[in-house]
């Protein structure tokens, strides 16, 4: 190959590159920094924001749909100064646009009013689903750890 081929070629791979770089992350990527946003938003009392990576169809445990989930999450901010949530490592399945995520996830709280009885390890399965090319979870099932 002569120096002009393997210039173009170069060139060519770092054009392909670039091209594939700007096609966005991949799934499992924004998912996970999905997830990491509404941590962040729990951990900082923002129960909207939070709220805002939850699906308008969401149910979870007991038959809880999104408004009460949003209304249990807002409570939980108003009566605990801090509310603490260390996830374990997240074990993330994608299949096209739906996804299913486990985690363990510890609940603290500094104030003591609200999180005692429910503050402790938990075991937490979600399935997220892209909705208008953003993932949010649509349900969730949770166990207490022992």
């Amino acid at each position: 190959m002569t120096k002009t081929g393997f210039t173009a070629c170069g060139w060519l791979l770092a054009c392909m590159l670039m091209l594939a770089a700007c096609a966005g992350d991949a799934p499992e990527a924004q998912l996970r920094r999905q997830f990491d946003a509404m941590q962040a938003a729990v951990e900082a009392g923002k129960a909207g924001d939070f709220i805002d990576g939850v699906s308008p169809d969401f149910t979870g445990e007991e038959g809880i749909d999104r408004a009460a989930l949003h209304n249990m999450i807002r409570a939980h901010t108003l009566m605990n100064a801090r509310i603490g949530a260390t996830t374990g490592p997240l074990d993330v399945r994608v299949e096209g646009d739906n996804a299913e995520l486990a985690f363990n996830v510890l609940l603290t709280s500094s104030s003591g009013r609200l999180l005692p009885n429910q503050a402790g390890t938990y075991r937490v399965t979600t399935a997220w689903r892209r909705e208008d090319g953003d993932w949010r979870v649509y349900h969730a099932r949770w166990e207490r750890g022992q």
